[in-house]
Order: structure tokens, then C-alpha cells, then sequence
């Protein structure tokens, strides 16, 4: 199967995606590198052939970026994983924005209250970022945690997800 690859300019810096034929985005974060998002995907569903070419799916990255944040979690996604990734990624998605989980909070939603590290993990394999917005999710005491793309990058997504900031 042939999957295809965007970078777009984005006010936090390249951002990347890699989509199959049908759209679904397989890997995606911010870096012009397409092999450091596909890097993300599991070693056994990472495509071999990928091309270069436009994604529909950018439509929701500038639309998200000018505010409307409600597009990026219709993008179809195609995950790989274990039973518990694939049910925490799924569970990310239905996070509103602008209204952020701790990791404690995270685990007790995926039924695991003690499973902090392991909600945690979670996040930290996501390899579709901004369409699976593992930065919604925050240490117990306000701190970002980390991000794979960087901290700054997670700061920002949140300042405009809560419209903290003044972003054009």
C-alpha cells in the first residue's frame, strides 16, 4: 500500500503527516523529518513506499491553528498498538479542548486509577500527534510533563486550546 506524506509551515514549526490511500493519517508530529514521524509507528506497520503529496487532512492542522480545534478530531487515524494504547488513544480523542486531564485523571478514565505511568506511556507512543492530542493531558500539578515534539510546542497547543494567548 502507498501512503503519502505533507509537511506544512505551522506557527509551532513544521508538522508532518503520513496518510494510507484512504486518508487515515498513520504518523504525524512537528518536524519537516518524515522518517522521525514514522519512527513513532510500530516497526511492523510502518509503510515501505511513501510519497510525497497533499493531504486533505492538512485542511484540519490550519483550521486548528485559526481556532477551530473540532476538525483535527475527525481526521481519520489508523493506529497500531496493544489493546491498551488503542483504548487510551481512542479515549484521548474525546478530550475537549481547552479543558485538560492529569495523568491520574487519565487513568482513572481508562479504569486503571493506579495506572499512572501506564496512562503516561500512553500518551508518550502516540504517534499520531494533534489528531490524537495526547497534550491535553497534564501532571497532577499543572505542569506539562513532556511532549515528543517538545515542551514549547505542548504549551502552545494548550495557550490556544484555552485561549490563554493571543495567537493569530
Amino acid at each position: 500500500m502507498t501512503h503519502t506524506a505533507q509537511t506544512v509551515d505551522t506557527p509551532d514549526g513544521p508538522f508532518t503527516a503520513v496518510a494510507a490511500e484512504d486518508g487515515a493519517v498513520i504518523a504525524s508530529g512537528w518536524t519537516a523529518s518524515v522518517t522521525e514521524v514514522l519512527a513513532r509507528v510500530r516497526a511492523a506497520a510502518r509503510p515501505r513506499d511513501v510519497h510525497s503529496g497533499t493531504l486533505a487532512t492538512m485542511d484540519a492542522v490550519h483550521a486548528f491553528y485559526a481556532g477551530d480545534f473540532a476538525p483535527a478530531m475527525g481526521v481519520p487515524v489508523e493506529l497500531h498498538g496493544t489493546d491498551g494504547q488503542l483504548t487510551g488513544w481512542v479515549r484521548l480523542r474525546h478530550i475537549p479542548a481547552g479543558e485538560p486531564l492529569s495523568y491520574t485523571e487519565f487513568a482513572r478514565e481508562l479504569g486503571s486509577p493506579r495506572a499512572v505511568r501506564a496512562a503516561a506511556s500512553v500518551c508518550a507512543r502516540n504517534p499520531v500527534a494533534l489528531f490524537v492530542p495526547c497534550h491535553r493531558v497534564l501532571r497532577a500539578d499543572g505542569s506539562l510533563g513532556g511532549f515528543a515534539w517538545g515542551e514549547h510546542v505542548k504549551r502552545s497547543l494548550l495557550d490556544r486550546e484555552s485561549g490563554a494567548s493571543a495567537h493569530p
